[in-house]
C-alpha cells in the first residue's frame, strides 16, 4: 500500500480527505516544519490510528527519507501517549482534584530521552495526543512547542496533519 494507493481506495464522498493527504505532507505550507517532521508526525499519527493500511501507506512513504531513529521515536510517541493520553485525560476530566495531586507512578522515561530532537518528540506527542482527544497532553505539547521556538503554524500544522490522517483511517474503516 502506498500513499496513491491509499487515496484510491478512500471512497469519492471523501474526497477532500484525499485531497487533504496531499497537502498535509509537503512540508512547503506547513508553517516551517521540516520534510522529516511532517513525514514523522504523520507516521506516528498513522500508527495511533491502529489502522493496517494507513499505517502500511505512511511506512511505505518515509521508507528512506526519515532515519529509523525517527520511525522509532514515532512508534515511541504513538504507544507511549496511548498510555499517557487516557492517564491525563481521566486527571483532567475527574471532578477530584486530589487526582492531580497524585503522582503518576508511570514509566515515561523515552520522553526525556526519545533518540531524536525533544522538539521532533513533542510534535509527533501532540498529533497524537489530538487524536486521542486530550486536552491536557495537547496544552503541555503545545507549550513546549511555542517553548522551543516553533511557530503557531506549524502547531497548527501538526494538528492538521493528524487529523488527515486519522480522517483517512476513519474513511477505510467506514468503507
Amino acid at each position: 500500500m502506498t500513499i496513491s494507493n491509499l487515496k484510491s481506495s478512500i471512497k469519492d464522498y471523501a474526497k477532500d480527505i484525499k485531497l487533504n493527504i496531499t497537502g498535509v505532507l509537503d512540508a512547503d505550507n506547513s508553517g516551517g516544519l521540516s520534510q522529516n517532521q511532517v513525514y514523522a508526525i504523520a507516521l506516528a499519527s498513522a500508527y495511533s490510528t491502529k489502522q493496517a493500511d494507513v499505517i502500511t501507506a505512511l511506512e511505505a512513504e518515509v521508507e528512506g527519507k526519515i532515519s529509523d531513529a525517527e520511525i522509532n521515536a514515532a512508534k515511541s510517541a504513538a504507544a507511549m501517549m496511548a498510555m499517557n493520553n487516557i492517564y491525563y485525560r481521566f486527571v483532567h476530566l475527574v471532578s477530584d482534584n486530589e487526582y492531580a495531586n497524585m503522582p503518576a507512578g508511570l514509566r515515561m522515561n523515552v520522553i526525556a530521552n526519545p533518540g531524536v530532537e525533544k522538539i521532533d518528540f513533542e510534535l509527533y506527542s501532540l498529533a497524537v495526543s489530538a487524536i486521542n482527544g486530550c486536552g491536557m497532553c495537547i496544552d503541555a505539547h503545545v507549550n513546549q512547542a511555542v517553548k522551543h521556538g516553533v511557530s503557531k503554524q506549524a502547531v497548527q500544522h501538526t494538528i492538521k496533519i493528524g487529523a488527515v490522517i486519522n480522517a483517512a483511517a476513519q474513511a477505510l474503516a467506514i468503507g
